[in-house]
């Protein structure tokens, strides 16, 4: 997709409007027009009270324009004011020659309860941020009711974050199999596979590290999440040996929660998720994406719908406090039908907690080598089987507490957390909302650092502290001591320690 800007907008925020309407576009700065390639002109003009945007968006000899003016108020800065006018102006075009209102209207970041959580900061009641929602960022109704809804939720369950509060995230990048849809740093080779042990032996090293700078920094672990990849790949023993590790390093019984994912049904056994139990893991998740076998078989799942009842019948009675489970809607050969049968099931099993996630086409995924036309603007009935998951879950008792966006998904819909009450997904909300500082370990791993204490603006400053992406770079080279440092320096400059 070619953009041609005349305004002082950062690129990036009109790169991201354009792929709401056109999914999987590349943005080249190639002067020559491929054809059938969309090209989006802007321009912007700052008016007496407000800024007026002018947008044309063109697919060969087909073209639409529009322009929006949005008005300064006291209430939102200057870059907003043009942001607002700028998506107005190109959902307004784009729409037109497609003949598509996008949902979430011009909404394009990961974390789209966070502009309704702005708004409620600022003392606005509940109705009132619907209101905004819709009638200033064009998203329609329903959406604005769960944005706002998830920010009430997140807000009750945060509370008043401390300054001295932080969780941990461990990484266990390897999989029986690769999903088609894929594109974690997850491996799946026996080459690799073989790696696991020496894997272990570093990672409980970068673990007690991690542990240690916690201790010196004088901050309290709320937190502890194992993911991957899948971590029950491990087996019995050294699944035992990891988590008894951890638990040599930090009261787990003080952790408000302790989480391993146990994504893949083929991955469980009633032994492993005893030692779980015997360790203090409080929350699993066990990930069927759906119960429909052709579905999994296509999109490179090992394990069977009945594996899913199997392991899930483990995780109940293992005696693990909060049992998640992993829905996807959108799924290549999914349809409603199917799905709606999925989410039925999965209610009628009573999990603590649903995540119903919108399936995503990643760039480095096999089934985008596979099929390139994968990307979807209007998603089949994608919207008809998330609005569903969405009903069916509040009427059996579930409440959205934590939602994010990724780009491509089909149909450009959201992901959601739902739970029982007091069974949320606390790590969730914390690494999503960056409410505190993510000390991490493992190839592929991020660390969060956070400054949480108001003292930037009102807004959280990060600094992320990336591991090496693949497991055989990561056991080449240590970064612990680096990560240490830029640790400790960020919260010496703050004050916050």
């Amino acid at each position: 997709m070619k953009i041609i800007l005349d305004s002082p907008i950062n690129k990036y925020y009109v790169q991201t409007l354009g792929m709401i309407f056109f999914p999987g576009e590349h943005f080249g700065e190639d002067e020559e027009l491929r054809e059938g390639e969309p090209v989006l002109s802007l321009r912007t003009v700052e008016e007496e009270g407000g800024v007026r945007a002018f947008a044309t968006v063109s697919i060969d000899d087909k073209s639409e324009s529009a322009e929006y003016f949005a008005e300064y108020t006291a209430e939102r800065t200057s870059e907003r004011t043009l942001k607002l006018s700028i998506g107005g102006a190109v959902l307004a075009a784009a729409g037109a020659l497609l003949g598509y209102r996008p949902a979430w209207g011009m909404m394009i970041g990961v974390r789209p309860s966070k502009v309704a959580s702005e708004l409620l900061d600022a003392g606005n009641s509940k109705t009132k941020v619907k209101r905004i929602l819709n009638s200033d960022y064009l998203v329609i109704p329903k959406k604005a009711a769960l944005a706002t809804n998830v920010a009430l939720a997140e807000r009750n369950i945060v509370g008043a974050p401390s300054k001295k509060d932080c969780s941990v995230y461990i990484s266990i990048p390897f999989c029986p199999t690769r999903c088609t849809y894929c594109s974690f740093v997850s491996y799946t080779s026996k080459r690799l596979l073989s790696l696991i042990p020496e894997y272990l032996q570093k990672l409980k090293g970068d673990i007690a590290d991690n542990f240690a700078l916690i201790k010196r920094l004088g901050l309290n672990v709320k937190t502890v999440y194992i993911g991957g990849g899948t971590p029950t790949i491990l087996d019995g023993a050294q699944l035992r040996d990891l988590l008894g590790f951890i638990c040599t390093q930090t009261d787990v019984s003080a952790l408000e929660e302790f989480t391993l994912e146990a994504g893949r049904p083929d991955t469980i056994t009633k032994e492993k998720f005893d030692i779980a139990k015997e360790f203090g893991v409080t929350r699993v998740s066990v990930n069927p994406q759906s119960l429909c076998d052709d579905v999994l078989c296509g999109v490179g799942r090992s394990h069977t719908v009945k594996e899913f009842y199997e392991a899930y019948d483990i995780a109940k009675a293992s005696g693990i406090r909060t049992v998640n489970v992993d829905l996807i809607a959108g799924l290549p050969k999914d349809n409603f039908r199917e799905f709606s049968h999925t989410v039925d099931e999965i209610i009628r099993l009573d999990p603590e907690n649903i995540t119903v996630h919108t399936f995503c086409v990643k760039r480095s995924s096999e089934l985008l080598r596979q099929n390139s036309k994968i990307y979807s603007l209007r998603g089949g009935d994608v919207g008809k089987c998330v609005d569903y998951s969405q009903i069916k879950t509040e009427q059996a008792g579930y409440i959205p507490y934590y939602m994010y966006r990724q780009k491509n998904t089909v149909g450009n819909y959201e992901n959601v957390g739902f739970s029982k009450p007091s069974y949320e997904g606390l790590y969730n909300i914390y690494m999503m909302e960056e409410i505190h500082s993510i000390f991490a370990a493992g190839a592929g791993a991020v660390g969060k650092l956070v400054d949480n204490t108001g003292n930037c603006c009102n807004k959280r400053e990060i600094e992320r502290l990336f591991h090496q992406k693949y497991p055989y770079e990561y056991l080449k080279e240590d970064k612990n001591e680096a990560f240490a440092e830029a640790a400790i320096r960020f919260y010496t400059e703050r004050g916050m320690l």
